[in-house]
């Protein structure tokens, strides 16, 4: 639209100023006139298709563009529908790493859990066999300090049980 009514104010320009000039003259329209006026309404014609023509250009370009848009956007699409596959194999090997991680901690817990249990059982039998020896010890050592007590009672008659209780500091 604008295109057109520029063309026509050119040539209205043009018109005018021929015609201007044909007045100044002072003389009347002549054959040369009609002539110039003809080779300008060529001339218009001739830019008249010109502009089609760049006008024609002009709309195969945005048909073009607008197909390679169409194709951008599809291939955008076709990237975020990876990056969403891609992301949502992301997210399951995050959760298959956290299973696996639990199951090992899991498993950890379990073992040490056993070995506390099974280090446990195990000492017991010990325990018991101790507390049973210990209690032998302090029956045993009171029965030998009433033995030492009685070789200190025989080592003041005897002289030889008194030697041999001195030589080990018992008396």
């Amino acid at each position: 639209m604008k295109k057109s009514l520029l063309f026509f104010i050119v040539v209205l320009s043009l018109l005018c100023s021929t015609m201007m000039s044909a007045f100044a003259e002072g003389d009347t329209f002549t054959q040369k006139d009609r002539e110039l006026l003809i080779r300008l309404d060529e001339r218009l014609n001739q830019m008249d298709k010109r502009f089609e023509l760049i006008e024609q250009q002009i709309v195969n370009l945005r048909k073009d563009m607008n197909a390679r848009f169409e194709q951008v956007d599809k291939r955008f699409e076709q990237v975020d529908k990876r990056f969403e596959e891609v992301n949502k194999r992301v997210e399951l090997i995050i959760y298959l790493m956290i299973s696996i991680v639990s199951a090992f901690a899991a498993i950890v817990a379990v073992a040490i859990g056993f070995a506390i249990w099974d280090r446990r059982t195990m000492i017991r039998p010990f325990e018991d066999k101790v507390k049973s020896i210990e209690l032998d010890i302090t029956k045993d050592r009171e029965k030998i300090n009433l033995l030492i007590k009685a070789l200190r009672k025989l080592a003041h008659t005897d002289p030889k049980v008194a030697n041999v209780l001195k030589s080990f500091s018992l008396l």
